[in-house]
């Protein structure tokens, strides 16, 4: 390996970049990795003031400033380009509506980044159509996820109002991202820590063998039986043949979202254990299995240098229940918070062997699944206590799908940092899934969390032939 490169120290790729890079090889559509967002404000900004900001956020952010490069081997590693500048561009949306405005800024997140040795990262302050002000923010997955970029945007925020009004604090400083870096090698090079986990991840591959459930029943899986000719088959592809993808977002309003956070709140669960509950019910009761599986994401930020660092940290893990109808909800939803809190403690395992385990062990054949979708609960809002100091305004994000997804179904819920709802934003496959079978499942998945919250002595049972 290289010890350096243009002057920088060189490091070997995370296990979390490593699973973004095999998308990087593999999709026809490069923007694939590509994460668009804005944070806009209806106020007036001082562009000067912000653009300062920008700047100093940028300097403070450690991965902003990696770029990537292929050796002559063919592997790929990574190095911190400090002298790294951010260009900070300038949009006026003012004259325009809404839709050309919004058509714009998706057309941006759809360009990928390809280069080498180059920046990753792209941001342009905007004034849109509404009268809304901010910024539109562009980001490779590789060096970013959810959670750094929300962080990212925070900073902004706050430095700008540090730099406009008296006694606001200067924010506190950002962890250093290759300090994480080399924990999570150290961790990778065959520690005693990266043993325990594999010994639990192979535990529960090998116990029995999971089964997919399809979104609307059981049909993909009866044809794969029928076209395998192995009536036992337990695996689908569940998959197009395209990666050409749609985002539709559903909202859940303040009140309903309140009663949902005061359900957690009393009986100590997290908001993820309840929608992981009611997705798997939902699959339970199409399905009429017991046994669900569901891929989910840990954010592997559990300190606060992990929090404050940056980076893209995100594992993805199948995430197994099988719970009978005559339990209840809430023996259910403690089931799922018990295996979670196991999940947490050995999520820095590597989820690609994971998988290649679970292949080898099940015999699977490529291309097979058992989990129909995906779930990430992004706990983080780009809501903040510093806006405060801007006085009664109201701000607003938006996410900006690529265009491109490898997996059939993804699902992501975050709360509006407006009025700190639920947005159940669903990017997936155009011709894997449909618009009106994601309607459906977001209808049924909403009335069996209410209906758990609101009677969670109530047998699953019992709940599915309420809803």
């Amino acid at each position: 390996m290289r010890k350096t490169r243009k002057g920088y120290p060189v490091y070997p790729l995370t296990v979390a970049q490593k699973f973004h890079f095999y998308y990087m090889d593999f999709c026809p559509k490069k923007e694939v990795l590509n994460i668009g967002t804005s944070l806009t404000i209806g106020a007036d900004l001082d562009f000067d003031v912000l653009k300062r900001a920008i700047g100093e956020a940028y300097e403070r952010c450690e991965c902003l400033k990696v770029h990537f490069f292929k050796d002559k081997d063919g592997t790929w590693y990574q190095y911190v380009c400090q002298n790294a500048v951010m260009e900070i561009g300038s949009e006026d949306f003012s004259g325009k509506t809404m839709e050309e405005a919004e058509a714009v800024l998706q057309s941006w997140t759809q360009v990928p980044f390809t280069k080498e040795d180059a920046p990753l990262s792209r941001i342009v302050m905007i004034r849109m159509p509404d009268g809304y002000q901010g910024v539109y923010f562009l980001v490779d997955h590789r060096i970013m996820d959810a959670q750094s970029m929300i962080c990212f945007l925070k900073d902004i925020i706050e430095i700008y109002c540090h730099n406009m009004y008296e006694g606001v604090a200067y924010p506190k400083e950002m962890a250093s991202y290759i300090e994480q870096v080399k924990k999570d090698l150290a961790y990778e090079a065959e520690s005693k820590a990266k043993q325990k986990d594999e010994a639990f991840f192979h535990q529960l591959i090998e116990a029995s063998e999971p089964i997919y459930n399809g979104i609307d029943g059981p049909g993909r899986l009866v044809a794969e039986r029928k076209a395998s000719g192995n009536p036992d088959a337990r695996a689908a592809v569940n998959v197009s043949d395209s990666v050409v993808s749609a985002l539709d977002v559903f909202h859940l309003e303040e009140e309903p979202t309140r009663r949902l956070m005061d359900f957690c709140e009393t009986y100590h669960v997290s908001l993820v254990c309840l929608l992981m509950m009611g997705l798997r019910t939902y699959f339970q009761k199409m399905n009429h299995n017991d046994d669900v599986s569901i891929t989910t994401t840990i954010a592997r930020r559990g300190t606060l240098k992990e929090k404050k660092s940056g980076g893209t940290r995100i594992h993805s893990f199948p995430f197994r229940t099988i719970i009978s109808e005559d339990k209840t909800f809430l023996e259910g939803i403690y089931e799922i918070r018990d295996r979670q809190n196991e999940y947490f403690r050995h999520a820095n395992y590597d989820p690609v062997a994971y998988f290649a385990h679970q292949s080898k062990v099940w015999n699977k054949a490529p291309g097979r699944v058992y989990e129909p979708m995906s779930l990430t609960y992004q706990p983080m809002s780009m809501r903040d206590k510093e806006l405060e100091k801007l006085g009664d305004i109201k701000y607003k994000t938006k996410w900006y799908p690529n265009g491109a997804t490898t997996q059939a179904m993804y699902l992501t819920v975050m709360h509006r940092p407006e009025d700190n709802g639920l947005d159940f934003s669903f990017e997936h496959q155009v011709k894997a899934v449909s618009r009106k079978q994601l309607e459906y499942l977001y209808y049924y998945l909403c009335r069996i969390m209410f209906k758990g919250a609101e009677n969670p002595n109530l047998t699953i049972g019992e709940i599915m032939k309420l809803v």
